[in-house]
């Protein structure tokens, strides 16, 4: 049987794959697994802007309950809310119902332990192993948990403390992608003193991410032309991303961003042990661009927790992926976009250059990323498959010491991605073109 958790947490088709039944079972197996020495943990929860949200949050406080917790809700607030609120209340687990960047058919939960961190494999194999003992009630009565009021307020506080520096004279466009930043973000930045344009900030239960956000950023990058705005900022759906763009529009991915944090930490001594933490799927351009500076790069397998593994196991505090999940872990346990989005704004207000400017301190590589779907057997065992096999060979060999291809499963989809860069955009997305159709043939 497949592993129930992926790289970040239980995801799937609402009413398919994630149903209010799973929901009240992991509330009960996540509380019990949690808090096994307390006689009535309180366990907070917080969703995105999902329609399916509010259903999922009460079947979740149901099995809490019944396992002989407490369940508060935070309502609609991003994943790294969450996390800040656990371990700086008397909160004993965490709860997040997103879905991420993925589209408002899905959802998805995850917990945090009481110290605002994502859970190891370990505690969520204990979890997962307790969900076939578990009895359902005939019929959930769907009452909502206790609404925890200060919510927002207390996270919004938390980060507009971080701000070194006020952003008054700036113009900033937000990208909420109708998700979990839409009624936070702009009082972030308002507070901060910048002037701010928002966009897709109107949740409906159903456009969250759609042709939006951190993976549709062109009407962000469009604004910010438009309007003469200094910078962009766009989250995706639990607003635990961030991707920026430049005052022409031209857009800073994870890569770019942690490059410039690692580059002005270094300068400030704040860059603990001179190492960035990144994953496989960073641009070979990032390890080159911050490798003058004295700055290391310590890599890790794809998901933003593997990286704070990393991070904690070396005493690093600064790590991320290209797709714009950044840990600052001097200041919080997860990674969080608006976080981020404060400190690129600080960083390039104490540089005193446009956006631009900064960011050429960061040469990206040309890439090009395909998804393919595949059947589900073939997820992991595609190099079984001898065409294909053939086929990645050669293309490792002929990106040899000048480019690299890298291949990988989707942690939460029927996908596997491919990932090639080089020197040259339209040789590496014809191969990307090539290889892909090799692969829907074989492994459809």
């Amino acid at each position: 049987m497949a592993r129930l958790f992926g790289t970040d947490g239980v995801r799937g088709l609402v009413g398919e794959e994630l149903t209010e039944n799973l929901a009240y079972r992991l509330g009960y197996a996540g509380a019990k697994v949690l808090a096994k020495t307390q006689q009535q943990p309180h366990i907070l929860i917080g969703m995105d802007t999902r329609g399916s949200g509010p259903m999922l949050q009460n079947a979740l406080a149901e099995g809490i309950v019944a396992a002989g917790g407490a369940a508060v809700s935070a309502g609609v607030v991003p994943t790294p809310a969450v996390a800040f609120l656990v371990q700086s209340g008397h909160f004993k687990a965490g709860v997040v119902i997103s879905a991420s960047h993925n589209p408002a058919q899905y959802n998805g939960i995850k917990f945090f332990d009481e110290f605002g961190y994502k859970l190891p494999d370990a505690l969520e194999d204990e979890i997962e192993a307790m969900l076939e003992d578990i009895e359902v009630p005939a019929k959930l009565t769907g009452d909502a948990p206790r609404a925890m009021g200060d919510a927002e307020q207390r996270y919004i506080d938390f980060l507009t403390a971080q701000a070194d520096v006020q952003l008054t004279g700036k113009t900033i466009v937000l990208d909420c992608a109708n998700g979990a930043s839409s009624n936070l973000a702009q009082r972030v930045f308002e507070k901060l003193g910048a002037k701010v344009i928002v966009l897709y900030n109107q949740p409906d239960g159903k456009n969250i991410n759609d042709g939006c956000g951190s993976t549709h950023p062109e009407k962000m990058c469009q604004t910010v032309r438009e309007k003469a705005a200094d910078f962009g900022f766009a989250f995706d759906g639990d607003a635990d991303r961030l991707i920026a763009c430049d005052e022409t529009g031209t857009l800073m991915d994870g890569d770019k961003i942690m490059g410039l944090l690692a580059i002005d930490m270094k300068k400030n001594g704040q860059l603990k042990k001179d190492t960035l933490v990144a994953t496989v799927m960073s641009n070979m351009g990032l390890a080159l661009s911050v490798e003058p500076y004295g700055i290391k790069i310590a890599t890790t397998k794809v998901g933003d927790r593997y990286v704070l593994e990393e991070m904690k196991n070396g005493g690093y505090n600064l790590g991320g992926e290209q797709s714009g999940h950044l840990l600052l872990t001097d200041q919080s346990t997860t990674g969080d976009g608006m976080q981020s989005a404060i400190h690129l704004a600080s960083l390039l207000m104490r540089s005193g250059e446009k956006a631009s400017q900064c960011a050429k301190k960061i040469n990206i590589y040309p890439q090009v990323l395909r998804n393919v779907p595949v059947a589900p057997q073939y997820k992991t065992e595609y190099m079984k498959n001898a065409v294909v096999a053939k086929e990645i060979r050669k293309m490792e060999a002929a990106y040899q010491g000048k480019g690299r291809l890298l291949i990988r499963p989707s942690g939460t989809e029927h996908l596997v991605r491919i990932m090639i860069e080089g020197e040259n955009q339209a040789a590496i997305e014809a191969d990307a073109k090539a290889l892909a159709k090799i692969m829907e043939r074989e492994l459809a």
